[in-house]
């Protein structure tokens, strides 16, 4: 494990707004927060479900201030989710967090070692369910068609943040033209901060 770099402090403050971002949605979940209108709580909700899915794609690309900025942009612009991360794994194919356990090691002079966890975390298939459903909200029903289920919203929007939650609690990430391993806690014992730990291939 080497120093923390400035590259993965860029990468915890990205964190730590999606953590700001979260709060704001169990808050309206948790009936803290709330806009008067049911309709537009759960609009509210999903638009900024949108924002933690757009940073969590962008984050991997901290290291290059010009590709955030042009994937930045085409989260604006294009609609077609599946064409944006197939452009991030271009450019970064390890994009995407990779959720584990930490468990205690039983091999000499290794405190924990690492475990891949397998489900019940956003995948890359759910991450593209999630951003065009969100999506389909930042748009006033047609008076002629058919009729937004928010429902379906107000019980799926608790189902997709735990799965976010799950992926991002502890994860290793790593940032394009960097070969180094990151290991991410999204808050410690010691207090409610992001954490970031760097690893660096011994040579």
């Amino acid at each position: 494990m080497t120093k923390q770099a400035p590259n993965i402090n860029l990468y915890c403050n990205v964190m730590e707004e999606i953590k700001k971002r979260t709060s704001v949605v169990w808050s309206f979940l948790n009936g803290k927060s709330f806009t008067i209108y049911k309709a537009t709580t759960i609009e509210s909700a999903c638009l900024q479900i949108r924002k933690i899915l757009e940073l969590i794609a962008l984050a991997s690309l901290v290291a290059n201030k010009n590709e955030f900025a042009t994937q930045n942009e085409k989260f604006a612009k294009v609609w077609n989710a599946r064409l944006i991360l197939n452009d991030l794994e271009r450019l970064n194919p390890q994009f995407y967090p990779k959720p584990i356990l930490e468990l205690p090691s039983t091999k000499p002079g290794v405190v924990n070692e690492f475990k891949d966890i397998i489900d019940g975390f956003l995948t890359k298939e759910d991450f593209l369910k999630v951003y065009e459903k969100c999506g389909a909200m930042m748009h006033s029903d047609n008076p002629y068609g058919g009729k937004t289920d928010y429902h379906y919203y107000d019980k799926s929007v608790p189902e997709w943040m735990e799965k976010i939650r799950i992926l991002l609690n502890t994860h290793t990430i790593r940032l394009i033209n960097d070969e180094n391993l990151y290991l991410i806690h999204m808050k410690e014992d010691r207090d409610n901060n992001v954490h970031g730990y760097t690893f660096g291939l011994i040579k």
